[in-house]
Parts: structure tokens; sequence; C-alpha cells
């Protein structure tokens, strides 16, 4: 995952609050959607952008699927972002 796509995806504000609901734990899609003013398949949508991006996982459990945040994919967007606090504090 590229920071770049990490931000990209994470500049729409329906991809934001996606992902801060999933701060509280994973969750499936049907919940997520009950908790967002869109559609379902908007919801699912949404999700892909975060899983193509390396910021969200999903497994399936029976009939739905459940995503969680990757930390893994957060790690190389929190070491582009903290060079942003090492370079100017080194200096």
């Amino acid at each position: 995952m590229a920071y770049g796509e990490a931000l990209a995806a994470l500049a729409d504000p329906t991809r934001r609050e996606l992902f801060e609901r999933l701060r509280r734990g994973p969750q499936a899609v049907g919940g997520l959607a009950d908790q967002v003013p869109v559609s379902r398949p908007a919801v699912s949508q949404h999700l892909q952008v975060l899983k193509a991006a390396g910021l969200v996982a999903d497994e399936a459990q029976g009939t739905a699927r459940i995503y969680r945040i990757r930390a893994e994919g957060l790690a190389e967007l929190r070491r582009w972002l903290d060079g942003f606090w090492d370079e100017p504090l080194a200096r």
C-alpha cells in the first residue's frame, strides 16, 4: 500500500466515517450500513476502496463479510506522517 492510496481513500467523508467506526472493532457490512446514511451497496463499495488501499481486510463468516482495520496498512501511512515530525525535529 502506498500512503497516497490511503490518503485518497480517506479523503471521502463516508469512508472516513466507516473507518472510524471500525476502530471499535470488526463489523459486518450490514451493521455498518445501519450506522450511516448511505445504502448497503454503497457501504460495500466504500469498503472495497478502503480494502484496495490496504487499510481494511475482510473475511467471510457465513453469509456475512466482516471488516476490520489492518494495522499493517496504517503502518506505512504512519511512517510517512511521522516523517513530517522527525525531519524538522532533527534539524
